[in-house]
């Protein structure tokens, strides 16, 4: 084949930027193409910033009307995907959590009798846990005993603050695990980077450099070793004949129309943009969509049922400072227990509250705050004195819960948006009643005079996995466990969507590891020659 490329990846977010660093240390030419645009132009807090966290810094694409944005229907959805487009993906408007998988994340049917197993293993990934802490640079803390063989090097951890010594105190006095939160922030300067002063919270964007998204980490290295990035660039669809992809159909935001070529394709677009492209890519040869004769490109949709608690109290505990994402984390009940209805767990993570603008907005809609002569008072008396708890619940796959697309809804270029169907299996549902009551218990131990907790929360699918799943079996998964389709012998998916199982942690770290993990296998066969 006469290519320009000898690969091209679609979405510079974290996986697709950290398989291109390998692919071009290698000498491989490499070309991505992003949808969105770098992230430029943020407005200060000082300047009145917060706000944009409603409009530009959104996490769901459907308040977005730009070149890069569809619809996404969550009528038939108790959660609703959130994600964002950019050179950078969502590790632009993460909030740094930056935990590993655990062992056992990887062998749940085996240990637990529920899910699936990967078909690889902790181990195989831990050089590449390594190589992508060692670029990206993670704030934590050594010894932790559910991590026993992770021991750094860290950066120092983000100060606990007085929120998270009065949590600290009430976690010990439950005798609960719990540890400093694993962040992707510089807490000292790394790697020519600055250190993170605390101020924005990094799910706003960063304005320094010091956090470890993807466009301060592994884009200047892979502009340095001469990646060609086309930004503002959508790929509309794979053409494909005889079990190849022959050429990516692309369009720019100048309605510039285009085709590329290589001689391998890595699909890189998230747990969403993967197989919403795939399924878009229907051909006579492919009629139900590329790579998907098992069908289950878009099934097997894994959320992360997320429960919330509130804390609230008399002290000023300075709570709504800080990186609002990265406290402390507790995983005491995050194992398979006997004396639990049901199988696997979850983590606890404690957050800082929002920014002001926000803090207000859920205060009213509470009913914990009026308008009127004591606003202020009011609202002080609040603000800074809450504490914030998440519960993020192990999910497993089910082919009752998918993406598809909605050609009832169609974007700008004419083609069809996605529709989601999903609801909690009975083991999420008794996973999230007991971590609510969990939260529920720290926060009161912790002195909380009034206590609020609710779940799962609607607008909180950050982390979407298995649309494109990873298994032995054609059948029933979408590719090996190379990520290489079992259809299409030169198209390789590289991102959460392969996935055969969630975990109870944040998925970025291990997106980044497996992929490194992936491209290495990737230059170890004769493909890519």
């Amino acid at each position: 084949m006469n290519s320009a490329f000898d690969v091209i990846i679609v979405g510079a977010g974290a996986s697709g930027l950290s398989a291109a660093y390998i692919l071009l240390k290698a000498g491989l030419k490499v070309c991505c193409v992003e949808q969105g645009n770098d992230l430029c132009g943020l407005t200060s807090l000082e300047h009145g910033g917060e706000v944009e966290r409603f409009t530009s810094l959104s996490y769901d694409i459907n308040d977005h009307h730009d070149f890069s944005s569809f619809n996404v229907d969550t009528s038939n959805s108790s959660i609703k995907p959130l994600f964002y487009h950019g050179v950078g993906g969502s590790t632009l408007v993460h909030s740094s959590q930056y935990p590993r998988f655990h062992r056992s994340d990887f062998r749940i049917f085996s240990l637990d009798g529920i899910g699936r197993d990967w078909p690889l293993s902790y181990d195989s990934l831990v050089p590449f846990y390594n190589l992508n802490e060692s670029i990206t640079g993670v704030a934590g803390l050594p010894g932790d005993p559910m991590y026993p063989d992770w021991n750094g090097p860290f950066l120092p951890p983000v100060p606990l603050g007085i929120l998270g010594l009065r949590l600290k105190k009430a976690f010990t006095d439950l005798g609960w695990h719990h540890w400093p939160s694993y962040a992707a922030l510089n807490t000292v300067p790394y790697n020519g980077r600055p250190s993170d002063n605390f101020h924005r919270p990094t799910n706003l964007g960063d304005l320094t450099g010091s956090k470890g998204s993807v466009n301060n980490t592994y884009l200047p290295l892979c502009l340095n070793l001469g990646l060609v990035l086309l930004k503002n660039t959508k790929v509309l669809r794979l053409n494909s004949s005889k079990g190849r992809v022959s050429s990516l159909e692309c369009i720019n935001s100048n309605n510039y129309s285009f085709s590329l070529k290589a001689r391998n394709y890595f699909i890189c677009a998230g747990g969403i943009g993967t197989p919403r492209l795939l399924l878009n890519s229907s051909s006579p040869e492919y009629p139900n969509g590329l790579s998907n004769s098992s069908g289950m490109v878009g099934k097997n949709l894994m959320l992360h049922p997320l429960g919330y608690g509130e804390g609230y109290y008399e002290e000023n505990l300075s709570s709504n400072y800080g990186p609002q994402g990265c406290c402390l984390i507790s995983q005491q009940f995050y194992e398979t227990s006997q004396d639990r209805n049901f199988k696997r767990g979850y983590t606890i993570q404690s957050l800082r509250g929002p920014l002001p603008v926000e803090a207000a907005l859920s205060f009213y809609k509470k009913r914990l705050l009026k308008f009127g002569d004591n606003f202020w008072s009011n609202f002080f008396s609040l603000y800074n004195h809450t504490s914030h708890l998440t519960v993020i619940c192990e999910d497993t796959p089910s082919i009752d819960n998918y993406i598809s697309l909605n050609h009832s809804k169609l974007d700008r270029h004419g083609f069809p948006g996605i529709k989601v169907s999903y609801s909690l299996s009975d083991n999420s549902k008794k996973m999230l009643s007991h971590g609510l009551q969990s939260i529920k218990t720290l926060l009161k131990a912790s002195g909380a005079y009034k206590v609020l907790v609710s779940g799962p929360v609607f607008n909180t699918g950050w982390h979407i996995h298995g649309t494109c799943i990873m298994g032995a079996n054609p059948s029933d998964s979408v590719v090996n466990s190379f990520g290489r389709s079992h259809d299409i012998c030169n198209l390789y998916v590289f991102d959460s969507s392969m996935f055969p199982s969630s975990s109870g942690v944040n998925p970025c770290s291990t997106v980044q590891a497996l992929s490194l993990y992936l491209a290495t296998q990737f230059l170890s066969t004769a493909c890519h020659v």
